[in-house]
């Protein structure tokens, strides 16, 4: 009977071991952003995704473990003549992702290796078309070139190369040390360019300053002398008006009897004054005979001074008519 039980409990702890293990070979967890690929019998079954699976234990195999992340490879050093046929060293990265693991797997036997060389002889023969300036002038257009020749021979392996950069392009050092000569004559033409472009405006600028300065002062002047035209006429002009104010006062004072024997005593004394310098300045004096005395210089003044009140031409009343 105790045989009996431990024939049964170790059938149960046996066939509990086998269903562990089968449980454990069947159930597969597939990670993120990675896909399996099952065969059966040593055929393509199915491919797993990301999460739980399930496959049929010693039947169907994982036979390919392929990561659908963006994945980046070192394209080799290589050699590559350009247009003008200078000889160039070449290396970059190539950027790349799995799209089908189906055709990743069955589509060619190692894609990163293929693509790698593919990436290699699409280098050498885009180089191929342009001069040697322009490779370094037009690397943009020529990672496109190549990310699009790549692509369009890598659709059946079930990849895409989403970008290639070229790290450094090395040309021969006889090329190098030309392209510093070019390079420094270049700077050098520039900053002679540059330095009399300078000077030039300079001279404009001074020239400018000269003619601005020019026309300020003429206008200046033109000004002053405009304010100095305007001040004497303005001064002419009271002159003119206080000579007629006082000439109109003269007037009116000289119809006056007060006024006529102011005029009689100040031509009076012109008349002496006259003489005197009359008698200064000749050698010859014309006398009556008589003599020559302040007195008698008086009278003579006071005759003509008579004689002008006679005159029709002094008359105070023709004056007042």
């Amino acid at each position: 009977m105790q045989d009996l039980l431990d024939i049964i409990f170790n059938f149960w702890t046996g066939l509990a071991i086998i269903s562990l293990v089968l449980l454990k070979t069947s159930v597969k967890f597939v990670p993120q952003n990675r896909a399996y690929v099952t065969e059966r019998f040593g055929k393509y079954s199915k491919t797993m995704t990301a999460g739980l699976n399930f496959i049929l234990p010693f039947i169907e195999q994982v036979a390919y473990d392929r990561s659908l992340k963006e994945q980046a490879f070192d394209v080799p050093s290589q050699s590559a003549i350009t247009k003008d046929n200078i000889g160039l060293t070449v290396d970059g990265v190539l950027y790349m992702k799995v799209l089908d693991p189906y055709k990743a797997s069955y589509g060619i036997e190692n894609y990163v290796f293929a693509v790698t060389q593919l990436a290699q002889t699409t280098m050498r023969s885009e180089i191929g078309k342009l001069d040697l300036d322009k490779t370094f002038e037009e690397r943009e257009s020529l990672n496109s070139s190549i990310v699009s020749s790549i692509n369009e021979a890598a659709e059946p392996w079930g990849v895409q190369v989403l970008r290639y950069e070229i790290k450094d392009i090395t040309p021969p050092r006889s090329v190098l040390e030309a392209m510093e000569r070019q390079m420094k004559a270049e700077r050098d033409k520039r900053a002679t360019i540059l330095e009399s472009e300078g000077q030039r405006q300079s001279a404009i600028n001074v020239a400018e300053g000269d003619k601005q300065a020019k026309v300020l002062a003429a206008e200046a002047d033109k000004a002053e002398q405009i304010l100095r035209a305007e001040g004497e006429a303005e001064a002419i002009k009271k002159v003119a008006e206080a000579k007629a104010s006082a000439i109109e006062t003269i007037g009116k004072t000289a119809v006056t009897p007060e006024g006529q024997k102011a005029i009689q005593l100040d031509l009076a004394t012109l008349a002496i004054q006259a003489k005197q310098e009359i008698a200064k300045e000749s050698t010859v004096v014309l006398m009556d005979g008589q003599k020559s005395e302040a007195g008698q210089t008086v009278a003579e003044a006071i005759a003509i001074v008579a004689a002008m009140n006679k005159s029709e031409a002094f008359r105070s009343d023709k004056q007042q008519g």
